[in-house]
């Protein structure tokens, strides 16, 4: 499965699911790369974020820098892809964090192109989500180990 369609469907899974609660065969620690600098430098800008969309909700304005604040958290979900890849990771994460860095951008437009505040408010929803989403695909617990029915 290519890149953007692994990550389109784990945003999407991701956005439905909610919290995980850890039931038989799964494991609670967080995600190895989770205690990294460079993922960790992502949770942290991505949750500020986050809580700056949800002001921009409740009607503040957002801060001058945003776009910018926007185009480096891209930068880094893309270099969190690159070095995911040069370990020769295959999994999922490696794919949402490229999926993510190319979606940060379209969702800045969206915010910054509604021509009314209902379409900016939706705008500014989906972009939380995407930032949400953004911590939990790193913070989120190890997967299911598998178990093949016999």
């Amino acid at each position: 499965m290519s890149c953007d369609a692994a990550a389109s469907l784990a945003i999407l899974w991701l956005a439905a699911t909610g919290p995980i609660t850890p039931g038989p065969g799964m494991s609670t620690p967080p995600s190895a790369v989770a205690q990294e600098p460079l993922f960790l430098d992502i949770v942290k800008r991505a949750g500020a974020l986050k809580a700056e969309v949800d002001g921009a909700r409740a009607g503040k304005t957002l801060a001058a820098d945003f776009k910018t604040q926007i185009g480096e958290l891209a930068a880094l979900d893309m270099q969190g892809h690159v070095l995911l890849a040069k370990r020769g990771t295959d999994g999922d994460l490696k794919c949402i964090l490229r999926g993510i860095s190319q979606d940060l951008p379209l969702k800045l437009e969206a915010v910054t192109a509604a021509p009314t505040p209902k379409d900016r408010d939706l705008a500014l929803r989906d972009m939380a989500y995407l930032l949400n989403d953004n911590v939990e695909v790193i913070t989120t617990p190890a997967t299911v180990t598998s178990q093949v029915p016999t």
